[in-house]
């Protein structure tokens, strides 16, 4: 199961946390964080988790991702 936490913080500040996102759904997550992003304005920080190895079109390693809005 793919999920997406997301917290908002007192000051404004909203932060997304995933997981592994499985192969299908991997490109449909990226372009949800990054149009919340244009959305919501500001900076967008971007912090890897341990890296992991997963299996999509291709292999690579891919970070678990941590993203303040």
């Amino acid at each position: 199961m793919d999920v997406i936490k997301y917290n908002i913080l007192a000051d404004g500040t909203v932060t997304i946390e995933t997981d592994a996102i499985s192969g299908e759904n991997h490109l449909s997550a990226d372009e949800l964080l990054a149009q919340l992003g244009n959305m919501l304005g500001g900076a967008v920080e971007i912090k890897h988790k341990k890296s992991v190895l997963h299996q999509h079109d291709h292999s690579h390693a891919h970070g678990h991702e941590h993203h303040h809005l």
